[in-house]
């Protein structure tokens, strides 16, 4: 009798050492980030000082939020995107930057977001009215167009409607992204007519079209020619001036994150956000 006793007893103790173990494996699993490592340590300091707010803190902050935003914001919003993970230990912003237009189609689709950020007006409507955008869109910068050339201009163009020579190999945006859609209303305004050999998904495609030699011109933002440096020539253009493409933030409906994503646009719309962005050539929203 005793020795059936002791063995119920070690079976029963052992059962449940199992069943610790796996509850212990279930509350670890989830989504690996960047911040895996820092939260992990987090809740051992937070265990050693008996705080269980901290340790539910620290569970929260170990997060990924996920922001699609216009090509021509990648060096912005990544340099914003890693203030942002200094301001909250433990997430992770994870980008994916295309055109205004394909960013739609990816969200209306089911892409899992949790913050757009379009180049234009129009395709941050197309959201709103697909019911994807969560409160009200909020113009952050705007930004207007230039000509890049091979560095130093060796076709000599100096206006926008030096871009109907012959001899040149222009590309532009297709007319559903914000930079081709600002292409064609100065073509409205100008009366002249591009011939382009490509149109480009993005402004950065455009802009890799001339950096690599395949296009003689091209027609960027301000931004874009600014940042790429001397790899190629940027020439202005007085008519660019009445076209002005205004970029709007916003959270979207299925957010997994929604508070990370409203303080993810308040850096962006705040003193921070605002000197990044005008430091790399964009003007203020109007």
């Amino acid at each position: 009798m005793f020795s059936s006793a002791r063995l119920s007893v070690a079976a029963t103790a052992a059962l449940g050492l199992l069943l610790t173990g796996c509850g212990s494996s279930g509350s670890g699993s989830g989504t690996t980030t960047a911040g895996s490592t820092s939260a992990s340590s987090g809740s051992s300091s937070a265990s050693t000082s008996g705080s269980s707010t901290a340790s539910s803190s620290t569970a929260a902050e170990s997060s990924t939020l996920t922001v699609f935003a216009a090509a021509s914001l990648k060096a912005t919003f990544t340099e914003l995107g890693e203030t942002f993970e200094d301001q909250h230990p433990g997430t992770t912003v994870t980008f994916n930057f295309a055109g205004s237009s394909d960013l739609v189609t990816q969200i209306t689709a089911g892409a899992p977001a949790d913050v757009f950020a379009s180049a234009d007006v129009n395709n941050m409507t197309k959201a709103t009215d697909a019911d994807v955008v969560a409160g009200e869109p909020v113009d952050f910068a705007s930004n207007t167009l230039t000509i890049v050339t091979q560095p130093g201009n060796p076709k000599g163009i100096t206006g926008f409607a030096d871009l109907t020579k012959s001899d040149l190999q222009v590309v532009v945006c297709a007319p559903q992204v914000p930079c081709g859609s600002a292409t064609e209303k100065v073509e409205q305004n100008t009366g002249v007519t591009l011939a382009p050999v490509s149109e480009e998904s993005s402004v950065t495609d455009v802009l890799n079209k001339v950096e690599t030699g395949q296009a003689d011109a091209g027609l960027v933002y301000v931004t874009d020619a600014s940042g790429a440096g001397d790899k190629v020539s940027a020439v202005a253009f007085p008519e660019s001036t009445a076209v002005v493409n205004v970029y709007p933030i916003a959270a979207l409906t299925d957010a997994s994150q929604p508070e990370l994503a409203r303080e993810f646009i308040e850096l962006i719309t705040g003193p921070d956000g605002q000197q990044v962005l005008e430091g790399a050539g964009f003007q203020p929203a109007p």
